[in-house]
């Protein structure tokens, strides 16, 4: 693939640092960014095409080879994740550029780093420089969720420092159990991890069972899973609405490491039995139920939205507590819509707040939004899709989600979660609805709109994301063959081991612990 695995990340990383000696001039930044954007996207497409061949490529920095030097390794998951990066940064920027950029000097380098992280952490091959990028991505979220205006700052800073302490917590224990890890086994190499795990000797089975615990705690915390998701929707509900679509992604990123971890590194190594079952779907199905519950009980649009994360956090957590390669096919096929409509309701809430003086997107009765022509039909589109209706791809990847658990003893109880946590939502949707948009009143439609909501880019970003759900129906058979191969070639992680620490170089493959 030549350079093509590292763009992803120097990309945006180079944009920022363009940015940043741009000095503050908005519309250089602006244009900066939208070249890194369609650069980054036009990357990202040629890495899914090589890895939809079934080619898992390493790029090796410094021409270092694995486990001694930084890898970034490229297969059907990485490839996928990094798409999906790129088509939720688009949108999101493009609601940015509207104007809500201009509340903060650095609001695109902290945007691009924001990008550069979590290309990275999907990226990277080890589990240090996973640590970095993870650092990488929460820093440059700190920053972006105080970005807005100066009357919900008091708001903004209060979940701020909440959203602080807790990642704090995360990457303290993170950095314990990473000393732990090479403490033991002299490696923090994926792959060179999934070799040596199932070697563990007897008197370092605590220590390395414990770190894998602490890992394990750190990516849950990420992926919000009940008790350590009540900071999420006060958090998200306060952000601008460009950073909050892109923060739908954030919980994604814990459980797909969670899930790489897990299955390319865990294995079925004997130290790492039990880690995950049979707690994990039990947490996963109250996340479920309490992000349902919220959902019900919220009286903003965007609370709705922030709610809507968990529960779909919840299931995909459910998907991959559960196991086995058809519970990952149906977690991959599910994970991208849930993130770009998603993603795309919390702009959608930004745009009736706008559009409704003195009510926001509040469900109190009054006059409706101004542009219900337009924004009705995109809350039709993004409602369905969250609460799973058919005839759009969140009722497939339901659908894909019950299936996968359809034979064992969590059926009931799974079953029972997903479809009344479908007709809450729906009923949510549909209480929202009333005072949003069916009112007999509409509030006049004005020339200028706060945070430049009255220009084209933040509506097209808000309709390139509601177009996902469509999208993504037409695209169904090739997006859950694409799924299905990935979950394959996932679970034989013997590929994945081989082109990271080939067998032809053998002064790697007989280190030991």
């Amino acid at each position: 693939m030549g350079v093509w695995p590292i763009l992803p990340v120097l990309v945006p990383f180079t944009a920022a640092l363009l940015m940043l000696l741009a000095n503050g001039r908005l519309a250089v930044q602006r244009g900066l960014a939208l070249a890194a954007a369609g650069l980054g996207l036009v990357a990202a497409v040629q890495l899914l095409i090589a890895a939809d061949a079934g080619t898992i490529a390493v790029y090796r920095l410094g021409d270092w080879p694995a486990p001694y030097g930084i890898v970034l390794v490229v297969d059907r998951l990485a490839a996928l994740m990094v798409l999906l990066v790129s088509a939720l940064g688009l949108p999101a920027l493009l609601m940015a550029i509207g104007g809500s950029d201009s509340t903060g000097k650095h609001f695109h380098p902290l945007f691009q780093l924001q990008l550069a992280g979590l290309t990275g952490a999907f990226l990277t091959g080890d589990l240090f420089n996973l640590f970095v990028f993870f650092e990488i991505l929460l820093l440059a979220s700190y920053a972006l969720l105080m970005h807005g205006p100066a009357a919900a700052e008091a708001g903004r800073v209060r979940a701020g420092l909440v959203y602080v302490v807790l990642n704090l917590v995360g990457s303290s224990l993170f950095l314990i159990a990473l000393a732990l890890l090479y403490g033991t086994l002299g490696t923090l190499n994926l792959a060179d991890l999934g070799r040596l795990l199932p070697q563990v000797p007897p008197d370092d089975t605590p220590l390395v069972r414990t770190a894998l615990a602490l890992l394990a705690a750190v990516f849950l915390l990420k992926a919000a899973v009940l008790p350590m998701s009540l900071w999420l929707p006060h958090v998200y509900a306060r952000a601008p609405a460009a950073a909050a679509a892109l923060f739908v992604i954030l919980t994604k990123v814990g459980i797909v490491m969670l899930l790489r971890v897990s299955v390319t590194g865990f294995g079925d190594a004997p130290v790492a039995r039990g880690l995950l079952t049979p707690w994990l779907p039990a947490l996963a199905l109250a996340t479920v139920v309490f992000g349902t519950l919220g959902a019900l009980a919220a009286r903003r649009l965007v609370v709705v939205a922030a709610q809507l994360v968990l529960v779909s956090a919840g299931m995909l957590l459910f998907a991959l507590g559960h196991g086995g390669e058809r519970g990952t096919a149906a977690l991959l096929y599910y994970l991208p819509q849930s993130t770009l409509v998603g993603a795309g309701l919390f702009l959608l809430a930004a745009h009736v707040e706008a559009r409704r003086p003195g009510l926001g997107d509040r469900f109190t009765r009054g006059a409706s939004a101004s542009g219900r022509a337009w924004l009705g039909p995109a809350y039709l589109v993004l409602a369905i899709g969250l609460a799973g209706l058919p005839p759009l791809s969140g009722f497939l990847g339901k659908l894909m989600l019950l299936q996968a658990v359809a034979t064992d003893g969590w059926r009931l109880a799974w079953w029972t979660a997903l479809l009344a946590s479908g007709l809450a939502v729906t009923l949510a949707f549909a209480r929202a609805a009333g005072p949003l948009f069916w009112q007999a009143s509409e509030v006049p439609a004005v020339a200028r709109l706060p945070d430049g909501l009255h220009r084209p880019a933040p509506a097209l970003g808000l309709w390139l994301l509601v177009a996902a759900g469509p999208l993504l129906v037409i695209l169904a058979r090739p997006a859950s063959d694409y799924a299905a191969a990935t979950a394959a070639q996932l679970h034989q992680r013997q590929a994945y081991l081989d082109a990271v620490l080939p067998p032809d170089e053998p002064i790697l493959r007989e280190r030991r612990p």
